[in-house]
């Protein structure tokens, strides 16, 4: 419990999945509602494939960047954790 009231153990890569996982799911629903609430007609295949590769470059970049994050807290406890053994 002290560990955690230091902010030597941080909760933040649970709270990190959490939130990828909502974006994740949200930014497709809010896209799609978008797209129906402005009455976008989409005819032409180009722009189809465009508004596709858009999607799926920013989905990579959510997950890229949200990997970074978890990454750099799992690292810090590693490091916290050797530097118990340490002491």
């Amino acid at each position: 419990m002290k560990d955690f009231l230091d902010f030597n153990l941080f909760i933040t890569k649970y709270i990190l999945i959490i939130f990828y996982y909502f974006f994740a799911i949200l930014f497709p629903i809010v896209l799609y509602y978008l797209k129906r609430k402005l009455h976008l007609k989409i005819k032409n295949i180009k722009l189809w494939i465009l508004l596709l590769i858009l999607f799926l470059m920013g989905e990579l970049f959510i997950r890229m960047f949200f990997e970074m994050l978890v990454g750099y807290f799992d690292m810090h406890d590693y490091l916290y954790k050797i530097s118990q053994k340490i002491k």
